[in-house]
């Protein structure tokens, strides 16, 4: 007597998923498991989580020889969260569960008593799921409330085995099962830092305010406890909410980054790594399973690195790449796994390792090759990719006593930058792009002109050598943004100026 029963599951790859068939074969010879498919090391367990979960959860499996195979069989499966999708197949198989196909797709990881486990990575699964066309998708109760935020494909949580299995159409005795009720995720509490609390650093306020509206790369150049790491915390409750595909997108790698129900946010993240983080964890990988690094964990939001001499210059060089192009695109023998990275990097850093070098009443103790080697950790084609650049002045009283409380607040400041990215996605409309900070060289030097002689100082600086082409379109990004924080319909000669004055510090 054979039987087979098949039913789907998703291989996830970086945020990209593939739906994959599962198929059960059950044949009366002697009594064996088996999966096949490219399956690695904690897949291959699912054969004994699968028998002890279906004998706890009252649906033992057959005494027969069963073979699963994963197809296409060619695509790597990694993870546990094939253990339902498996254990459905077979009772289908089986005729315990009649209502199982290769249109539902199923997605866990089962515990020795039949619980149903939440797995990382729900968000863009369903995503995939729903692009290919499936018609349900069975998740764990603990996902539940994170898979509801992608549309377009029905949702239903299962907290056991055997409620999966009745939900199928199997006829089990013993206790009823409890109803499925949502799981409310928590809200985002992050507070919002006051920029009005900073004084003494006009132009660390107006580089800040900059950056947040056109979504430009910035480096904050100054001496120990000038306001650097207050100024940059400062950055994201500037940043407008996210829109949907934004938003969708930011939670499908959170959700992979094992976020769960706190995936979803219309905030723009904010990632802080400390110096010592490796190669891989600011850009992504790991053995097994690629995982993302705090450059895709940022993306539509903020990276800061704090003390950025301090990271290995190799590390800080692994972000040249993503700032490009906005993806990462992390390679290993396995495999590659893509992921977004499209944030805005936020750089902080000291003049020199004393902190003191340019200071008029504080000493350097740095000889000058010390200052060079420093400095020096952070890559000129790095810092090329740096759109502002600004020194950050040690604040003094005399500072703080003339301070006229013109910084803006928060909220002012946050409606300044709203109102200069709607001109921007109007006049951007239909290129793909919606901010200046995106937009390509050909589009300045085209449709994207400056007034008539504008460009003359990035043009003599460019043929000085003192400015490279990337520097150029860089800077026409800048200006672009500062005419549209004061409202005007092309740059001029004055935001040129101030663009090129925002990129002075090295």
């Amino acid at each position: 007597m054979t039987g087979i029963g098949r039913a789907a599951a998703v291989a996830l790859v970086g945020v990209s998923g593939r739906r994959i068939e599962v198929e059960a074969h059950l044949t009366s010879q002697l009594p064996a498991f088996s999966i096949i498919g490219l399956p690695d090391t904690s897949l291959g367990e699912a054969r004994e989580r699968v028998r002890a979960a279906a004998a706890n959860a009252g649906c033992p499996l057959p005494a027969r020889r069963i073979t699963v195979n994963l197809t296409p069989a060619a695509i790597p499966k990694r993870g546990s969260g094939f253990d339902l999708a498996i254990a459905m197949a077979v009772l289908a198989g089986a005729d315990v569960a009649p209502r199982v196909s290769e249109r539902i797709v199923y997605i866990g990881e089962l515990g020795l008593d039949g619980r149903v486990r939440p797995v990382a990575g729900v968000i863009p699964m369903l995503l995939a799921a729903r692009d290919a066309g499936a018609e349900r998708v069975v998740v764990p109760i603990g996902n539940l409330a994170e898979a509801r935020v992608v549309g377009g494909v029905t949702v239903h949580g299962v907290d056991s085995l055997r409620a999966a299995a009745i939900d199928a159409g199997a006829l089990l005795p013993g206790i009823d099962v409890e109803p499925v009720l949502p799981v409310a995720a928590p809200p985002d509490r992050r507070p919002v830092a006051e920029l009005a609390d900073v004084v003494g650093n006009p132009v660390g306020v107006r580089a800040v305010i900059a950056a947040a509206a056109g979504g430009h790369h910035a480096l904050l150049l100054g001496p120990p406890g000038a306001g650097k790491t207050m100024l940059a915390e400062r950055l994201p409750g500037l940043l407008p909410d996210l829109d949907e595909a934004a938003a969708l997108e930011v939670a499908a790698v959170r959700s992979v980054a094992g976020h769960g129900a706190a995936s979803w946010t219309t905030r723009p993240p904010w990632e802080a790594p400390h110096h010592s983080a490796s190669a891989v964890a600011l850009v992504g990988g790991g053995s097994g399973v690629i995982r993302p690094g705090a450059v895709s964990r940022a993306t539509r939001g903020v990276l800061f690195l704090d003390e950025a001499p301090e990271f290995p210059r190799s590390v800080l060089d692994a972000l040249r790449q993503p700032l490009e192009s906005g993806r990462i695109t992390v390679h290993r023998a396995a495999g590659a796994a893509e992921f977004p990275a499209r944030c805005q990097v936020l750089l902080a850093a000291n003049p020199c390792p004393c902190g003191n070098a340019g200071d008029r009443f504080q000493p350097c103790e740095c000889t000058p090759a010390a200052v060079r080697r420093y400095l020096g950790r952070m890559s000129g084609p790095l810092l090329d990719r740096m759109d502002i650049r600004v020194r950050v002045p040690r604040v003094t009283t005399g500072l703080i006593r003339s301070g006229d409380g013109s910084t803006p607040t928060t909220a002012q400041a946050r409606a300044i930058v709203e109102s200069a990215r709607g001109r921007m996605s109007e006049r951007l409309r239909g290129t793909g792009w919606s901010r200046n900070a995106e937009v390509a060289g050909t589009w300045l030097r085209g449709d994207g002109r400056s007034e008539p002689g504008a460009t003359s100082p990035l043009d003599k600086a460019l043929d000085r050598g003192t400015l490279t082409m990337r520097g150029w379109d860089r800077a026409m990004r800048l200006a672009w943004t500062l005419a549209d924080l004061h409202g005007a319909g092309r740059p001029a000669t004055r935001h040129v100026l101030e663009a090129l004055a925002l990129r002075g510090a090295l």
